[in-house]
């Protein structure tokens, strides 16, 4: 059966933060009535994911403001006050960023409690979300260590103990979000997968690793362009990816440059094929998300396709998520009867 999932981050609603926006604030105030609010969002896209038929259901990122910032915001030695200038996937562009200026620090669960209540709150299976060590390097400064990878290392230990806290809470599959990984291709056989494998390191639970071309928003939108007729970033690593011990590869399908034979590389993976194009308002039809999905399975066995979204979809309007979401879990079901399967 071809299952499905989505990516990453699902919009907020408009009285939790602002709407459409990345790294915007809290609009409630109070670590209780915030989380109250988070929990109520969270629920709330549980339901609408359970409804549109997705078999491994998320938070959507309620709980958290941005899928790296999020998690850094609980760690000690990142000076909040301290932000520095810099570029950001390989400079594609600049954004205003947090410095490491000592040793982290991981002193409580940072996701535990949001966990907890989405495992209360769903029969099925659940997915949670935490950024890579080669995204969260290249979405922060460092005055501290000195190297991408030094520093990468002692944020490997932070995400295997918050790892290890979710499988404990009952989260079915963690995937770390790895962006970075198209934007420095020559880095992932070097240090870029080892550091995955020491965030997973005592996991049993399905373990995924998310690869895309970013957010629908303009700086990717542009670098996209530059691209040319043909995406190939994806073919530089797969082969080292498909060597790892990661179970799942997420990446980017529908409406992409992708050569589809890409994924021919990825022969021992389960592999989480972008049906949903997140650059776009425009709603999938479920036989268009049928279509991306019957064109992978040329290369990848339908027993290892899982249907998903190409990214997260938090700048997008709240409406056209969900109707993105109902296109997903339709589209999964008509390519599911198309194969026998009931």
């Amino acid at each position: 059966m071809i299952k499905s999932t989505v990516a990453g981050s699902l919009p907020k609603p408009t009285w939790l933060a602002e709407p459409e926006k990345l790294w915007a604030p809290w609009r409630l105030v109070g670590d209780d009535i915030l989380f109250e609010g988070q929990s109520d969002a969270a629920m709330s896209w549980i339901k609408i994911q359970e409804d549109a038929g997705i078999d491994i259901v998320s938070d959507g990122e309620q709980f958290r403001k941005h899928f790296v910032h999020g998690f850094l915001e609980e760690i000690e030695g990142i000076d909040w006050q301290l932000m520095t200038t810099m570029g950001i996937r390989d400079n594609r562009y600049d954004a205003q960023v947090p410095t490491v200026t000592s040793k982290v620090r991981r002193n409580k669960s940072v996701h535990g409690q949001g966990a907890k209540f989405c495992r209360e709150h769903t029969k099925g299976k659940l997915k949670f979300t935490l950024p890579g060590p080669m995204t969260i390097c290249d979405t922060i400064a460092d005055t501290h260590y000195g190297s991408r990878p030094k520093m990468a290392k002692s944020f490997t230990e932070l995400l295997n103990k918050e790892a290890l806290e979710l499988e404990a809470l009952g989260v079915d599959v963690i995937q770390f979000d790895e962006p970075a990984f198209n934007a420095f291709m020559d880095q992932v056989p070097i240090w870029g997968i080892d550091t995955l494998h020491r965030a997973i390191e005592g996991l049993s639970c399905k373990t995924a690793v998310h690869i895309c071309y970013g957010y629908g928003i303009k700086e990717n939108m542009d670098w996209k362009e530059s691209l040319g007729e043909e995406w190939r970033q994806y073919e530089e690593f797969f082969p080292s990816l498909n060597e790892s011990r990661i179970d799942q590869v997420s990446l980017e399908c529908a409406d992409s440059h992708v050569p589809l034979s890409v994924l021919g590389l990825l022969k021992d993976k389960e592999v989480l094929v972008g049906a949903i194009n997140v650059a776009t308002q425009e709603i999938e039809t479920p036989q268009k998300v049928a279509s991306t999905l019957r064109a992978a399975m040329e290369f990848v066995d339908p027993e290892r396709i899982i249907a998903c979204t190409n990214c997260g979809m938090a700048p997008l309007p709240r409406h056209v998520a969900e109707g993105k979401l109902m296109a997903l879990g339709e589209g999964a079901r008509l390519l599911n009867k198309e194969l026998g399967i009931q």
